[in-house]
């Protein structure tokens, strides 16, 4: 087995530590209630088995950072599959840090499958060693993402912990124009969360069925003389082609529930790396994910956030609260290093300037901007509770856009970085 084989393999493992010690921390959280022992006795064994079963999990992660790096032959931060797994392993790194500060262990429990969920979404994307451009071969390439993605990875606590706040604090009885209001936004932030997982379910589902659908797509382009040139290129499918490419005709496609051709065209100001394979992702990561929420809600009843909200009784608002603005806190100022400042030295270095208005770098500063916000009210303004978990939340949706959005969406000096 060559380490690169090796490396997989104990991210495997990695994943699956991190699947287990989720199951531990529910058990520690909510079986507390039915079990016939002391229940603090019972939340403190479990939460220690699911403690350890985490940070197993981490230093499989760290083994599989430096197994892929060495065999490699360079540092494993260079293309999409690469920086989301590292993102990954520093959530784990900024959860470990927070859980030791604050020994609580329903952050697990939210802090957890957020890292599943970010592992799994890297699986999507080819997991192959790419060389690296002439822009990528730079030591402040390493510095600028891994701080940025440190400095994400805090957010990303901030963000659990101030869902864990809105959960605990919204109350679900509440017939009132203003508490219904409040319900339903919680509600639809888990919705978005499950429209993220319906996208690894769409993607894992259909590769795993072999689903293929070809496109030859023509591009017209006008080069720097004035002259129009034209490009057939193909455009492959691994989902059911809901949006066929822009100005394409179908070569071949796998029948689908009766489907054997494209239902519509993407249109031609759809912009970004191959736009219409992406758009076509995005519609059926939408379905999946609404059809896993109805699911649930057939099963349970009931809204999901109402179904959690017992599960915090006992758990104190101002404690999350606290955990929510000390982990944005603590990444704030990683972000701000390698985000911005760092991200401009490679940029001055690779491309000879430090900004130059590309879509990624200027949500990197929306992001930046918003967080700045974020401190400045709860510092000056005395934004706590609630204004203050819905920004931690709404900084992180964000990130997420900055991460996935801007790739899948938009076309910029950052599309090299191996999006499938």
């Amino acid at each position: 087995m060559s380490l690169l084989d090796f490396s997989s393999s104990i991210f495997i493992v990695a994943f699956f530590l991190y699947c287990f010690a989720f199951i531990f921390y529910c058990i520690a959280v909510s079986g507390k209630k039915w079990s016939n022992r002391d229940p603090k006795v019972h939340e403190a064994r479990w939460s220690k088995i699911a403690f350890i079963t985490s940070s197993s999990g981490l230093i499989a992660h760290i083994v599989f950072f430096v197994t892929r790096w060495i065999g490699g032959g360079q540092a494993p931060v260079s293309n999409m599959y690469e920086f989301i797994t590292f993102l990954g392993m520093a959530i784990m790194v900024a959860y470990t840090i927070i859980h030791f500060i604050y020994r609580k262990p329903l952050l697990g429990m939210f802090a957890l499958p957020l890292t599943i969920i970010i592992v799994a979404y890297a699986s999507v994307f080819p997991q192959e060693v790419q060389p690296l451009i002439p822009a990528l071969q730079s030591i402040w390439l390493k510095i600028h993402v891994t701080m940025a993605a440190t400095g994400e990875a805090f957010f990303a606590v901030g963000f659990a912990a101030g869902l864990m706040y809105l959960l605990r604090v919204v109350d679900f009885k509440d017939s009132s124009k203003k508490g219904r209001k409040a319900q339903r936004w919680v509600e639809f932030t888990l919705i978005c969360i499950l429209i993220i997982c319906g996208f690894i379910v769409a993607s894992f589902g259909f590769k795993g069925a072999g689903y293929i659908a070809q496109f030859e797509q023509e591009t017209v382009a006008v080069s720097g003389v004035g002259e129009i040139q034209t490009k057939v290129a193909t455009v492959e499918y691994t989902m059911p082609p809901i949006f066929k490419p822009f100005n394409s005709t179908a070569q071949y496609i796998t029948p689908f529930l009766g489907i054997d051709n494209a239902l519509l065209e993407t249109p031609s100001w759809f912009d970004g790396v191959n736009a219409g394979r992406k758009l076509n992702t995005v519609v059926w990561s939408i379905i999946v994910g609404l059809l896993m929420y109805a699911i649930i809600r057939l099963i349970i009843r009931k809204p999901i956030a109402a179904a959690i909200h017992p599960m915090l009784d006992g758990i104190d608002p101002d404690d999350l609260d606290e955990i929510s603005y000390r982990a944005i806190a603590i990444g704030f100022p990683i972000f701000t290093l390698g985000g911005l400042i760092f991200a401009m030295i490679w940029a001055e270095i690779a491309w000879g300037r430090f900004w130059a208005w590309d879509p990624k770098e200027v949500w990197a500063l929306i992001t930046w901007l918003f967080y700045s916000a974020y401190l400045h009210f709860r510092l000056s303004r005395g934004w706590h509770g609630r204004p203050s978990a819905w920004l931690a939340v709404i900084g992180f949706v964000i990130v997420l856009f900055t991460l996935v959005g801007v790739n899948l969406l938009i076309a910029g000096m950052h599309s090299y970085a191996g999006v499938d």
